[in-house]
């Protein structure tokens, strides 16, 4: 292999390191985890279900807050489909 082609394959190793570094034990232990159990989305499911349940019923009731309830529970369900965490802020000097 080519010089420059063994530094990119050690570039990419590293910042997997860095990004997800349970999975490059995982990888590096030959037991990959399945990236399915890795982000569990049943919470969010629950969430959503709950919240358009709130929705529609604030809405066949006229009643404001549990509209404004379920728009935000709406919001937050979305955000926990989100697979990646937010990266950490680098802290200012």
């Amino acid at each position: 292999m080519a010089p420059f082609e063994e530094q990119s394959l050690r570039d990419i190793a590293e910042r997997l390191r860095r990004e997800d570094p349970g999975l490059a034990r995982a990888l590096q232990e030959h037991h990959p985890v399945h990236p399915r159990r890795r982000h569990r989305r049943w919470p969010a499911w629950a969430l959503l279900v709950l919240a358009v349940a709130a929705l529609a019923l604030g809405m066949v009731l006229p009643h404001g807050l549990l509209v404004a309830t379920g728009l935000v529970l709406v919001g937050i369900a979305a955000n926990l489909f989100d697979p990646l965490p937010p990266k950490p802020r680098p802290r200012p000097r």
